[in-house]
């Protein structure tokens, strides 16, 4: 089964953390979200598999947008 990372606030990509293959667990950071040059961590909500990574550095991201697919 697979599930998205989304963005949890308007802003841009300014790191994503994991590569495609890595595995994650619940609540591990994922990305990274600038907004207004405040730094916001993105946590996985679930244990998985990353399989796609979705942006890349600056991307503008709205609340909701898929950051990472995670195989879970």
């Amino acid at each position: 089964m697979e599930t998205n990372v989304t963005a949890i606030m308007p802003g841009l990509t300014a790191r994503v953390v994991v590569n495609e293959g890595d595995k994650v667990s619940k609540g591990q950071e994922v990305a990274v979200i600038n907004c207004m040059k405040t730094e916001i961590k993105v946590l996985s909500e679930h244990e998985g598999v990353v399989k796609k990574i979705l942006v890349k550095e600056w991307d503008e991201l709205q609340v909701g947008d898929p950051m990472v697919v995670l195989d879970v």
